[in-house]
């Protein structure tokens, strides 16, 4: 039987959603690139959507860019985090994506004027995708995550492309089962049918699990791993216990300490090549131990779901948070707060008081903009560290604008196209898009260059003059008021040098300790190995003002 270049595992989830298969997909990946091998990750989304960039936040969680300027489901961020490496939008796929594909292809005469049929035309194209991710990354082994759970009626496609790979070369393909053990607090034990339900349902697709990874709240027992692998058709060497853990960075050590790696790699008849996770159980040791304090305020508008708390809409300044705060032995305590309390009730921003450190992220949109305001002129006047990312930036431009430049209507023309100051407006090219409803894929997107000035706190964190940040905005500093702005003490600190676009503004530490708004989002490149150097800085600042 032949055995080809590049292994692939699919991950797929049991039970219920959220069960963590991007963190487990992002680990796996970790723990065989620390023996040796060339991993990349393809992420997989049962959405009509063509990408992520069209779906709403507070239900599908953080839209991550690539350096190539696609927008993606959030676990293309856990992948690089884990990984670190640069992934493309040859690493994502949604069902909108694939169908577009096949039925481009088939108005150009891609198929010779055949009849074209769901199947098996839409999961060879699936299969086209997964293998050009494999060989655009130079990937030994492939990580595929099919979003959702089995079962799940839009998966099946999917998990049909899955079945047909098997089939052509068994021994390059592995199936790994994320799913769920619920322990019923009025029942008192952890219950196994549940995946075993799940197991079967997989079955009923062609496929069977080579691997099971049981998430639970507690670890899993000896009675139950048998359990699992006797009715799952596994061995319990193949049974692995994944309780809730502390952090996500604690996912690929728990796994490898379950000899995960060596599994895998004898299933695929591949040697350990003699690397090691060190440097990883480093980081996360330095996490654990972190006893120096600090409190974080992310203001922002999109937390609210239902009766919960969706810190999933800003997932990667979260994770961008902890990598500086591990590199600085630094426990930070986040806390959320959504702005709309402070237009409800405008005496609240004296809680912005117990913050050592104010962030606000991006977002879009009218809806608590006067709250955040607010919380920056608090961060301001109060001289608290503040780091302003995409729209935190434009609203620390607006907030300066009106308070110190003396233009109390500044404002950006997204929410007031008449301001008589309009110092965050939109290019011609942008406005043509809005005009003809434009919206999917549209943005100013990807990594763009940034020139840092000398003698500026931007300059000073990079240590360099040119840096690569990625985008994800309509909307741009209006360079009318880069003089008044600049006169009144506002800094201009990174341009981009291709288009002179303003992309990062910063008060003098004169007269401020760390104040430090980015047009772009260097939260997408920060790695727990590797922190960004703005959240470095930031983190920092806070330190000193706790």
């Amino acid at each position: 039987m032949k055995k080809n270049k590049h292994k692939f595992i699919f991950v797929v989830g049991g039970v219920m959603s959220g069960v963590g298969k991007g963190v487990t997909s992002a680990s796996i990946g970790h723990i065989l690139q620390s023996k040796g091998y060339a991993v990349t990750a393809v992420k997989i989304d049962p959405y009509i959507n063509v990408d992520a960039g069209t779906m709403n936040p507070t239900v599908h969680g953080e839209v991550f860019v690539t350096n190539d300027g696609d927008e993606t489901d959030q676990d293309i961020g856990n992948y690089e985090r884990f990984l670190n490496v640069e992934l493309s939008r040859t690493n994502y796929m949604t069902t909108g994506r694939v169908y577009q594909t096949v039925i481009n292809r088939e108005r150009n005469l891609g198929y010779n004027g055949r009849d074209v049929e769901v199947v098996p035309d839409i999961p060879n194209e699936v299969i086209r995708r997964i293998k050009k991710a494999a060989h655009d990354h130079k990937a030994n082994i492939t990580i595929v995550e099919i979003g959702g759970t089995v079962g799940e009626y839009q998966n099946l496609l999917f998990l049909e492309a899955a079945r047909m790979m098997k089939l052509a070369a068994p021994l390059d393909v592995l199936f790994v089962l994320v799913s769920y053990l619920p322990i019923p607090p009025k029942v008192g034990e952890m219950k196994t049918k549940p995946t075993q339900y799940a197991s079967r349902t997989l079955n009923s697709a062609g496929i069977q699990n080579d691997i099971i990874i049981c998430r639970a709240s507690d670890p899993l027992d000896a009675k139950r791993k048998n359990k699992i692998a006797t009715f799952c058709n596994v061995s319990a060497h193949d049974v692995l216990s994944a309780p809730d853990v502390d952090s996500i960075y604690d996912v690929p050590i728990n796994l490898e300490n379950q000899h995960l790696g060596k599994r895998i790699l004898e299933k695929f008849h591949l040697p350990v090549r003699g690397k090691d996770m060190r440097q990883w159980r480093a980081m996360v040791g330095r996490l654990k131990r972190a006893r120096k304090k600090v409190t974080i305020g992310i203001v922002g508008k999109y937390f609210s779901s239902g009766n919960y708390i969706l810190s999933d809409v800003y997932i990667s300044v979260l994770e961008a948070i902890k990598h500086a705060s591990a590199a600085l032995g630094v426990n930070a305590d986040l806390r959320w707060i959504d702005s709309q309390v402070f237009e409800r009730k405008p005496s609240s921003i004296a809680t912005l008081a117990q913050m050592d450190g104010i962030i606000v992220p991006g977002g879009f949109g009218s809806r608590g903009i006067s709250g955040v305001l607010k919380a920056i002129t608090y961060a301001r006047t109060r001289k608290i560290p503040y780091l302003g990312l995409c729209y935190g930036m434009q609203l620390a431009t607006i907030e300066f604008a009106r308070n110190v430049a003396k233009l109390p209507k500044a404002h950006t023309v997204e929410i007031d196209p008449r301001s008589p100051d309009p110092v965050i407006h939109i290019n011609e090219v942008q406005q043509k898009n809005l005009q003809q409803s434009r919206y999917g894929n549209t943005m100013r997107l990807g990594g763009y260059r940034c020139s840092l000035l000398p003698g500026t706190l931007a300059r000073e964190l990079y240590g360099k003059r040119i840096i690569v940040e990625r985008h994800r905005h309509r909307y741009e500093f209006n360079d009318r008021y880069r003089e008044k702005l600049t006169k009144a003490g506002l800094r201009i600190s990174g341009i981009c040098p291709d288009n002179d676009l303003v992309e990062i503004v910063e008060l003098p530490r004169t007269t401020h300790p760390f104040f430090i708004g980015t047009q772009f989002h260097p939260e997408f490149l920060s790695h727990p190995l590797q922190p960004h150097p703005l959240f470095i800085g930031f983190v920092k600042a806070v330190l000193k003002n706790r």
